[in-house]
C-alpha cells in the first residue's frame, strides 16, 4: 500500500465528510445500531460494536449521537432490520469495486446500486467477481504527535504489518487479526485522537488510469456513496 496514495484516499474522504457529515453520521448511526443489536451494547463487550464507535469516533461523530444510536438499538424500540449485502463490479477502465450495504430492502439496494454503474459505464459482476483482488487489513491513522520511533515499536511489537510516516501523519497497517491489539498498544502509549480506525479492504493490484479515467471513476464513487444503503465503497483505482 502507497502512503501517498492512502493519503490521498484519506483527504478526499475528508473532503466528501465535510461535504456531507448529516448523511455520513447517519450511516454511522446506522452500522453502530447492527452491531448493538448482534450483542452486547457495551463496547468492551462487543467486538463489532467497539469498531463501529471507533470508525464513528474518527470520523469526528459526537459521543451524544453515538451513544444515541446506541441507546436506541438496545431499548424496545422497533426498528428497521438491517442487513449486509455486497455487490462487486467493475467501473471505468476496468476498475474493480467491492460496494458493502446495510439495507431492509435488498430489491431497492441492488436496483440503486445496479443502476449507479450502468450509468457510469460499468458492470455489477458475481459473488467474488473482484473480493480477491482485495486484502482484509486494519488501518490505523493518527496525528503524528507522538515520539516516531516509540510509537512505530510499540505497534510493530503488537503485530503491525507497516508503518510510515506521511507529511503530518503516522499511517498503520496491520493484518484483520491483529488490528486489535495494534490499536489497544497505541491506547497505552496515550494516543487519544485517531484520524482513521477501521478495518478496510485495501486492493492487491491496482489500476492506472489517465486523469479524466479517474475523474470518472471518482463520479462512480461519489455517486454510490450518496446512496443511503451504501456504507462503504472499495476500488483499486491508483491514487496519486
Amino acid at each position: 500500500m502507497s502512503g501517498h496514495s492512502k493519503w490521498a484516499t484519506i483527504h478526499r474522504k475528508k473532503g466528501l465528510l465535510d461535504a456531507a457529515r448529516g448523511k455520513v453520521f447517519q450511516k454511522l448511526a446506522k452500522e453502530i445500531m447492527v452491531a448493538t443489536r448482534g450483542g452486547s451494547p457495551d463496547p468492551n463487550q462487543n467486538a463489532a460494536l467497539r469498531l463501529a464507535v471507533d470508525k464513528a469516533k474518527a470520523q469526528n461523530m459526537p459521543k451524544d449521537n453515538i451513544q444515541k444510536a446506541i441507546e436506541k438499538a438496545s431499548g424496545n424500540s422497533e426498528g428497521a432490520n438491517y442487513e449486509s449485502v455486497r455487490y462487486e463490479g467493475y467501473g471505468h477502465g476496468g476498475v474493480a469495486f467491492m460496494v458493502d450495504c446495510l439495507t431492509d430492502n435488498r430489491n431497492r439496494t441492488a436496483s440503486q446500486v445496479r443502476s449507479a454503474f450502468t450509468k457510469a459505464g460499468g458492470n455489477l459482476g458475481t459473488d467474488g467477481s473482484v473480493s480477491y483482488m482485495f486484502k482484509r487489513l486494519g488501518s490505523i491513522v493518527i496525528p503524528a504527535d507522538y515520539d516516531e520511533d516509540t510509537i512505530m515499536m510499540s505497534v510493530l511489537d503488537a503485530g503491525a504489518e507497516d508503518f510510515e510516516k506521511v507529511e503530518n501523519t503516522y499511517i498503520i497497517t496491520t493484518p484483520a487479526d491483529t488490528f486489535v491489539s495494534v490499536r489497544e498498544a497505541l491506547e497505552k502509549q496515550n494516543v487519544l485522537e485517531f484520524l482513521e480506525c477501521e478495518l478496510t479492504y485495501v486492493p492487491t493490484m491496482e489500476v492506472t488510469l489517465d486523469e479524466e479515467g479517474c475523474e470518472k471513476v471518482h463520479k462512480l464513487v461519489d455517486t454510490l456513496e450518496d446512496l443511503d444503503d451504501v456504507q462503504d465503497v472499495y476500488y483499486n483505482l491508483k491514487e496519486d
